[in-house]
């Protein structure tokens, strides 16, 4: 894409070689805005504000548009990730069964608020609704990998091998 330049501070010169790419991929049309989010969020592990301008020039969609696509899809995220991000169910049988604790646990270990990345980048924070786990109730996530009959013992413990890793 030609004009492909990056209003940010993010060092990389007014281009970006992975947007540029991208754009080649894929035709200018609007029905491609999912799927170019979807490789987005895969690379960058978040939407970075260059990436939604360019794809708002690109397919000739408003900012607000690729806003609310974003901000409606529990996948996307605005804001970067931790290399390590728990995820702690809050759907009705997790929630029946303390998982409301599990968060509190995990607050207090990472000190951070959900929504939030420690500040070394390790850990982020999140509440989410059923994972569809609920026979193992209550369940956290950490990236891909499922606790099921999760207690606070179990949450701090695992907060700690992660912290470990490496």
């Amino acid at each position: 894409m030609e004009d492909n330049k990056c209003q940010c501070e993010c060092g990389c010169n007014g281009r970006d070689e992975f947007l540029d790419k991208l754009c080649e991929k894929y035709e200018p049309i609007k029905d491609n805005l999912i799927q170019m989010l979807n490789e987005i969020q895969e690379h960058y592990g978040y939407i970075p504000m260059k990436a939604q301008k360019v794809l708002s020039e690109y397919l000739n969609v408003a900012m607000a548009e690729v806003y609310g696509v974003i901000t409606f899809y529990s996948r996307f995220t605005l804001k970067p990730k931790g290399k390590y991000n728990i995820a702690i169910c809050l759907g009705t049988a997790c929630f029946v069964k303390g998982s409301e604790k599990l968060l509190d646990t995990a607050k207090e270990a990472l000190k951070i608020k959900e929504g939030e990345t420690t500040e070394d980048g390790k850990f982020s924070l999140e509440a989410t609704r059923c994972i569809g786990a609920c026979g193992l109730a209550p369940v956290f996530t950490v990236n891909d990998e499922v606790y099921g009959k999760a207690t606070p013992e179990l949450m701090k413990k695992v907060i700690e091998e992660y912290r470990n890793k490496e």
